[in-house]
């Protein structure tokens, strides 16, 4: 046996032993979670309530809700996959700044929620979310469902199933598949990949308003992806990139991604 060849077998080796490790561990390497619950007041936010949500599996999850002033509508809020709720603190007190309310959920694992999250718990579990802030009154027309990063996924499948007023997609990728592609190059990604959150396949399905906002220095999840999402979706749709963006600053004063919701949320039918 040469040594080209004892080097090759070696080489496939390794990879076959890399290939088994991050199929393994492959949620470990896309959940990033903040575990701990931390109460809104203790953010600093004090026009927002901590609500429980019991899922029919026995998982409890982590809500935060501030309510929208009359009128105004809601996001109900499907967050990025790394920290938790209190990392999004500032975001939730610049929205409601703006008078809409926020329901953000807690996925499994995050914030005090219970259990471990996957693509198949999440929609499930954003499902439950969207049925319990219709059951604090929210009316659909006043639910704007809006999707950070993974969120984004989540939020599409929820937008091609129930109605509401628009949809927001903040650095939203294709599919997880073709992310992980790009930073996996040596790996069959698509053929081990189990939370694919194919956003490619959903957002044709659906007949709201969308919103999508990407930066153009994203380095996680490239431009090219919004632009490509935009071409996939139903009008009425908007791409609003921000030159300066990366990934997760968008709401950075310089970038001005509140001002671009503020002006297409104005823009919504009542």
């Amino acid at each position: 046996m040469s040594l080209l060849f004892k080097l090759v077998i070696l080489l496939l080796i390794l990879w076959a032993l890399v290939a088994l490790a991050a199929y393994l561990g492959q949620r470990s390497l896309m959940y990033f979670p903040n575990r701990t619950r931390t109460s809104p007041a203790a953010a600093g936010l004090a026009d927002v309530e901590e609500r429980l949500l019991h899922t029919p599996d026995g998982a409890r999850l982590v809500v935060w809700y501030g309510k929208a002033r009359p009128d105004l509508p809601t996001l109900l809020y499907f967050h990025g996959n790394g920290g938790g709720l209190l990392e999004r603190a500032e975001r939730v007190r610049r929205f409601m700044g703006e008078g809409w309310g926020v329901y953000m959920m807690a996925y499994r694992g995050y914030a005090g929620s219970s259990g471990s999250p996957s693509e198949t718990a999440n929609v499930a579990d954003a499902r439950l979310a969207y049925g319990a802030l219709m059951a604090e009154g929210v009316p659909a027309n006043r639910i704007i469902l809006y999707g950070e990063s993974i969120g984004s996924g989540v939020a599409a499948r929820i937008a091609a199933e129930r109605p509401a007023q628009g949809l927001v997609l903040e650095a939203a990728f294709t599919s997880a598949v073709e992310v992980g592609a790009l930073a996996y190059p040596y790996l069959p990604v698509s053929l081990l990949l189990k939370d694919r959150y194919e956003t490619r396949k959903y957002l044709p399905q659906v007949r709201m308003p969308l919103l999508l906002l990407h930066g153009d220095k994203d380095r996680t999840v490239p431009v090219a992806m919004g632009r490509e999402l935009l071409e996939l979706a139903n009008e009425p749709k908007r791409l609003v990139s921000f030159p300066n963006g990366g990934h997760s600053d968008l709401y950075r004063d310089d970038n001005g991604a509140l001002a671009a919701l503020k002006e297409w949320i104005a823009g919504l039918p009542h």
